[in-house]
């Protein structure tokens, strides 16, 4: 139950404190992403993700007698029009939200609550991102406002390169990466923690490409060839990773391909519509191996939505803010976010806990290979198409940690 002890007199507050019932309320969450235009499909299975674990949230209690709504605004994929929605969200009193699919546009949305919660004391409003990887949220751009629930690019990348480091075999890395900040950011990343790590390791290539223009990838392809590399990284996503893939299959290169974005909507569908096999990636949860997560989320939205689910960070997100809640006996931002900081929780994939340096949660990543799902080594398959990942390595959080650069500004 929530108790708005900063909202009531004193002595009424302290009866809250030593037992007197207090109202339990209805948490609305307003979700801004994109709801119309080119995103809008991928959207569409975060937001059924969602609020299916809101559902479940409500149904099994986590914040306590207090229940959730998830209200949805269309950011369209903008900074601009994210913004303005962020505006009308606050306006009909909501004070958490949650954007996840642009960090062009979380960074944005940051930026407006900073500013409104510095002039709107006692109104203040918090940002979630489930998925947002950009390192700026936890370093120059970090804020006490915001919290963020997937490993940024620079942590995956860290920690790519250290299980990389300890493979002797490997000698020659390709990078091949989009053109725009996420893939120079991995380039960049990659190359520092290979110097660091393993200077003997030959970086042969290092290509950044214009994004959604390549329509052929086999010059590229055939760079990586001729380049005697054993190992290639790439952060490509959506065509931009299916159409490498493909094109290092037709050349018959069978050299491992690293990815970051393998698992994302649709990548399976294509994976295996064009029988391309050497990938690995990796990512902060794997559905193909865990009989629990596929028991309790996995096989439920795949009932309800016919479609798969990815998003586990929706599920830690709720579960840490429920926590909060709960715990603060309040839904004020202030007191949510301070409860927040330096939270653990037992995730499903394993021990979480919300970073109070930078509100970047500390989580285990995975390392793993796309293979026929056989019901042993992976137990289901992706987007009903046989194939699956199988874990081949698993990263305790303190082998993914990174130091930040984060001077986090705390109210008063």
């Amino acid at each position: 139950m929530v108790c708005r002890a900063s909202l009531i007199p004193t002595a009424i507050a302290l009866l809250g404190v030593f037992g007197a019932p207090c109202r339990a309320e209805t948490i609305r969450i307003g979700y801004i992403d994109p709801f119309s235009g080119p995103a809008a499909g991928i959207n569409e299975t975060a937001s059924h993700s969602l609020k299916m674990i809101v559902d479940l949230a409500n149904k099994e209690g986590w914040a306590g007698a207090n229940t959730f709504e998830v209200v949805d605004f269309d950011g369209k994929g903008s900074a601009q029009e994210s913004v303005q929605q962020l505006k009308t969200g606050i306006d009909q009193g909501i004070r958490f939200f949650i954007q996840g699919l642009s960090s062009s546009v979380g960074l944005a949305l940051v930026d407006a609550i900073d500013h409104y919660n510095e002039r709107n004391p006692g109104k203040e409003v918090l940002y979630f991102s489930p998925t947002n990887q950009a390192p700026e949220f936890e370093n120059n751009k970090c804020s006490f406002w915001s919290f963020l629930f997937d490993a940024n690019t620079d942590i995956r990348t860290e920690a790519l390169v250290k299980f990389l480091a300890k493979d002797t075999s490997i000698k020659k890395i390709y990078l091949i990466n989009m053109n725009y900040a996420m893939g120079q950011q991995v380039s960049a990343r990659a190359k520092a923690a290979l110097n660091t790590l393993r200077p003997d390791i030959e970086i042969v290539g290092d290509d950044l490409h214009p994004m959604f223009q390549v329509k052929d990838f086999a010059p590229y392809i055939s760079k990586i060839k001729a380049s005697g590399a054993d190992t290639v990284v790439t952060a490509n996503w959506s065509v931009d990773l299916t159409l490498l893939l493909k094109a290092a299959k037709d050349a018959n290169l069978k050299i491992p391909f690293y990815t970051f974005n393998a698992t994302t909507k649709g990548i399976p569908t294509a994976l295996a519509a064009a029988d391309i096999d050497n990938v690995k990636v990796i990512t902060y949860f794997n559905p193909s191996d865990d009989q629990s997560i596929h028991k309790l989320l996995v096989a439920p939205f795949r009932e309800k939505y016919d479609d798969q689910f990815f998003n586990l960070t929706f599920y830690n997100l709720i579960r840490m803010l429920s926590e909060a809640i709960k715990d603060a006996q309040t839904s004020d931002a202030v007191t949510v976010a301070r409860t927040l900081e330096g939270m653990k929780i037992k995730g499903l994939t394993g021990d979480l806990e919300m970073s109070k340096a930078d509100h970047e949660v500390q989580q285990p990543l995975f390392i793993a290979n796309w293979t026929k799902a056989d019901g042993k080594d992976v137990l289901y398959d992706l987007e009903k198409t046989g194939y699956g990942f199988k874990t081949e390595a698993t990263l305790a959080p303190s082998e993914t940690f990174l130091a930040t650069t984060c001077d986090m500004k705390r109210p008063n």
